[in-house]
């Protein structure tokens, strides 16, 4: 089989079902956002200091493709079977938020993204999902998307996710978190 079959040559592509719309379609435009957040997510994975995480965000991985399939499925067409995303999917993350933020100073202050590069590849993931949430709420706006609702509450806990992650690395890796100091 070719990787290349040059059926998007002209600016049209597949959803699940095999109806064909256009590549800037809000339903492609989402999951590929979703799928722009699973790569940065696999550089946050790969960087050292989260070797004791790898499992987490491999999970992580595997639910934005999840997603993408929901966000590729058409209710009223559906003809092939898609993962399911669960309640429990988004417990995981709420229960990964805890266990790193018992061990995190009080927030004080707005942190600036950056002060290590692993730091900063998190803050971009994070950013990248905020972004893919708000199309998702978009797109359940305007169509009727499979799991709709609980695809954004899994993106805003991801975020939220990434967000403590970013703290949890500054911590590990003796870098102080950058204060946003508003000139006032």
């Amino acid at each position: 089989m070719k990787i290349y079959t040059k059926t998007g040559d002209k600016g049209q592509t597949s959803l699940v079902s095999g109806k064909r719309v256009a590549k800037f379609h809000l339903r492609i435009e989402s999951y590929g956002t979703v799928d722009e957040l699973n790569s940065y997510i696999g550089l946050v994975r790969d960087q050292e200091v989260n070797e004791k995480r790898k499992d987490i965000l491999k999970e992580i991985q595997d639910r934005l493709f999840t997603i993408g399939s929901l966000l590729a499925s058409e209710p009223e067409n559906q003809k092939k079977k898609v993962p399911d995303l669960l309640e429990t999917d988004v417990e995981l993350l709420e229960k990964e938020i805890d266990k790193m933020d018992e061990e995190l100073p009080a927030m004080r202050f707005f942190i600036l993204p950056g002060g290590h590069t692993a730091i900063s590849f998190g803050h971009i993931a994070r950013t990248v999902c905020r972004r893919a949430e708000r199309l998702v709420l978009k797109l359940s706006h305007e169509e009727e998307i499979i799991a709709g609702e609980l695809i954004v509450r899994y993106l805003n806990r991801l975020s939220d996710y990434l967000f403590v992650l970013c703290r949890k690395m500054h911590q590990e890796l003796g870098i102080d978190e950058i204060p946003w100091k508003p000139r006032i």
